[in-house]
């Protein structure tokens, strides 16, 4: 029996997506294209594959049974081909898309922008607004290659990695009259504080951590991005509880100050995401590890 191996990418490309519009642009064809051969695979297996929902598809009990023979066939496939295939960073000529949190963006990004210009002079660096919604940074049809932040409850199509994690720590104004060696609770209860929301679940986790330690702390003034931070604290006597990350960055600016958090705040996770498709291309699977060494680094460094 003669086998259509152009359909094959197609389910899995369903399968992945959920969806007939993100599927097709995924595969770079038009959506009665990809019916088409849908409707070929169903003639096919005898099964109608997919059912349509209110928002995409669902696949049918058959799929569901022959995806993970599917997926691993195309797999060897890829296999076979990229073995053949080397990624030369200082030769490569390829534009990356990332959707950074706040966080990242200040943290990761210029490190990495730092070292692609030592080994990968010809890669360009795209940035994209991070969302609590991770389909609206595009990572999720995998036009974005990554996603950085707090992800939490992602969808199935994208492969999640743990990069680091960091602590809290507070800035003041370097000649602050409370600005001594250490900040105590009562001091901290008695400031008025600077409050970075950024999208994403940092707040929520800073907020829940100031419930546990049951430490008040009355909030002035609320920015949306860490780089607002020193221009408030800098004219005001107030206090900003911050990644301990951000304060390394920040404590460069003579005008102000790091201190401990009066108490333990605990850590948070920073993650990286990218699409299931990226899993073996030799370019992303590249920049993955770059970033994985750069977040140790950068961990080992406040360690």
């Amino acid at each position: 029996m003669k086998y259509d191996l152009n359909l094959l990418p197609v389910f899995l490309a369903l399968m992945e997506e959920r969806s007939v519009t993100r599927a097709a642009l995924r595969l770079g064809i038009t959506q009665p294209a990809l019916s088409n051969a849908l409707n070929r695979l169903r003639d096919t297996l005898r099964d109608p594959l997919f059912i349509r929902e209110r928002y995409g598809v669902k696949p049918t009990r058959l799929a569901e049974e022959i995806a993970p023979t599917v997926e691993a066939a195309l797999a060897q496939l890829d296999a076979l081909v990229l073995e053949h295939q080397a990624f030369d960073p200082a030769a490569a000529e390829r534009l990356f898309t990332f959707a950074p949190n706040s966080y990242a963006e200040l943290v990761l990004m210029p490190p990495l922008v730092s070292r692609l210009r030592d080994l990968a002079p010809g890669v360009r660096v795209r940035l994209t607004p991070f969302s609590t919604d991770v389909a609206e940074t595009g990572v999720v049809s995998g036009d974005t290659a990554m996603v950085f932040g707090r992800l939490v409850d992602p969808p199935d199509n994208l492969v999640i990695q743990h990069l680091i994690d960091d602590g809290l720590a507070c800035v003041l104004r370097a000649d602050h009259p409370d600005a001594q060696a250490t900040l105590t609770r009562a001091t901290y209860e008695r400031l008025k504080h600077v409050n970075v929301v950024p999208p994403g679940r940092l707040r929520v986790g800073l907020h829940q951590t100031l419930e546990r330690q049951k430490l008040k702390r009355e909030v002035a003034v609320s920015v949306t991005h860490f780089m607002a931070v020193p221009e408030m604290l800098a004219v005001t006597d107030y206090c900003a509880t911050l990644p301990k990350l951000i304060c390394r960055v920040l404590e460069r600016d003579p005008r102000l100050k790091v201190l401990p958090a009066p108490v333990d705040l605990g850590t948070f996770p920073v993650e990286m995401g990218w699409h299931v498709r990226y899993r073996r291309d030799p370019a992303h699977r590249w920049l993955r590890t770059l970033m994985a060494e750069l977040a140790t680094e950068l961990a080992a460094a406040q360690a």
